[in-house]
């Protein structure tokens, strides 16, 4: 099967978004697939195994000078027109001039595949946009769907109402309507997307984020990291709705708990968190054991640390429902090392880990967090070796096989 990839970028520096779609990348041409990848990425890259081309950005063109002049006002003038002007147009100059970029690049182009798809990241789904532009594609279109869209249909806490939502319904109803297939990384998305645009309830698939064979380049563990302690890891953007206060509580209770613990124990907070700098900052006075990075930290490295740790945590919203699957959660499985799901009770983690597993809490349950914390310690003062993940059930479900099993699958 040949299939064209239409992606935003490929850089996986730049967002979990594009980690998971590399991954998902990598597997199709490890499963066999012949793959065709155009990425708006702005830069030269390549992967192993797959043909990438860049996709220029067309940059004499009205949308072009018109970006270009909106990012100027709010630069010196320190105003937002954005709102106002999506509100009249349905998006930005930015993203029409995008989309037109990249519905020119693919209408050059001369493979012929079986099979289009079409990944992108955050808010983006300029790919979407794009193949959506292009009728004689429908029929073999795959759109895959990372979260939900627009962004008034994510669940609470999450509030967000933008002024252009009524455009952004009918552009992924339209999507909902002409692509033959949709793709989602959990079955809870599938789910939830589907009570919005019904045809996804007939069309989706669903495809997790995927393990993917990665080789870490730097051997070498941070300063900050002593490999020969009990180490907890939560590494991630820790955006305004995923508040550590209940973890950093319970790992505190824990540490009241079990005084011992406090020479050879160790929480790490990895990653942007911006909205929680003030609560982060007084809670690291207080709390030596506590080590915070509040910033962006290289993928090898992060990758090294969750191979090492004793626990990883997966930290979600405060909600009834967590429809999504973590871009994390391929590398947590891949680590084989134990998984603190701090989550709803009806989560896409806490689904796939299974009503038995023991290592979950409702995100702000303090004294459960500092008892699974307390749980955990224990084995590893026993032996490290009981804290081994070792499902094998998680690991077969985000390998190339299941992958190449459920693309197979799409025409029978």
């Amino acid at each position: 099967m040949k299939i064209l990839v239409v992606v935003d970028s490929i850089n996986i520096e730049d967002s979990s978004g594009s980690k998971a779609n590399v991954a998902l990348i990598t597997n199709l041409a490890s499963a066999g697939f012949d793959v065709l990848v155009y990425h708006y990425t702005q830069k030269f890259i390549s992967l192993e195994g797959v043909s990438c081309y860049a996709i220029p950005e067309i940059k004499y063109s009205p949308l072009y000078f018109l970006s270009r002049m909106q990012r100027i006002i709010s630069r010196n003038f320190k105003v937002n027109p954005a709102p106002f002007l999506e509100q009249l147009f349905g998006f930005s100059f930015t993203f029409y001039n995008d989309t037109r970029s990249i519905t020119a690049a693919l209408k050059q182009q001369k493979f012929q595949p079986d099979l289009v798809l079409t990944l992108s990241k955050g808010a983006s789904f300029r790919p979407h946009y794009s193949v959506l532009q292009l009728s004689q594609w429908h029929d073999k279109w795959m759109a895959y769907v990372h979260d939900p869209y627009p962004a008034h249909y994510y669940p609470r806490p999450y509030n967000w109402v933008e002024s252009s939502h009524k455009a952004r319904e009918a552009f992924f109803r339209a999507v909902s309507t002409k692509a033959r297939y949709s793709a989602f990384p959990s079955l809870f998305l599938h789910e939830w997307m589907s009570s919005y645009f019904p045809d996804f309830a007939q069309t989706g698939v669903v495809i997790p984020h995927q393990n993917t064979k990665y080789v870490v380049q730097n051997t070498s563990f941070p300063s900050y990291f002593d490999v020969s302690k009990f180490n907890i890891l939560h590494a991630g953007n820790l955006m305004k709705q995923r508040s550590p206060e209940g973890l950093i509580a319970g790992f505190q209770l824990f540490l009241q708990h079990y005084p011992e613990a406090g020479k050879e124990s160790r929480l790490l907070l990895l990653g942007p968190a911006s909205d929680h700098t003030q609560l982060l900052q007084s809670h690291q006075k207080r709390t030596p054991e506590l080590y915070i990075h509040n910033g962006m930290i290289p993928f090898d490295t992060v990758y090294l640390l969750q191979q090492n740790v004793s626990v990883n945590v997966i930290l979600e919203s405060k909600s009834e429902i967590s429809p999504f699957l973590p871009a994390k959660f391929p590398h947590c499985v891949a680590a084989n090392t134990v998984i603190l799901s701090l989550a709803p009770y009806y989560s896409e983690t806490k689904r796939l880990l299974g009503p038995d597993y023991e290592y979950w809490s409702e995100v702000d349950d303090v004294p459960r967090i500092a008892a699974l914390l307390g749980e955990l310690y224990l084995l590893w003062k026993q032996n490290p070796k009981y804290l081994l993940l070792n499902r094998s059930d998680l690991a077969e479900y985000l390998s190339v096989g299941y992958l190449r099993k459920k693309i197979s699958e799409l025409n029978q």
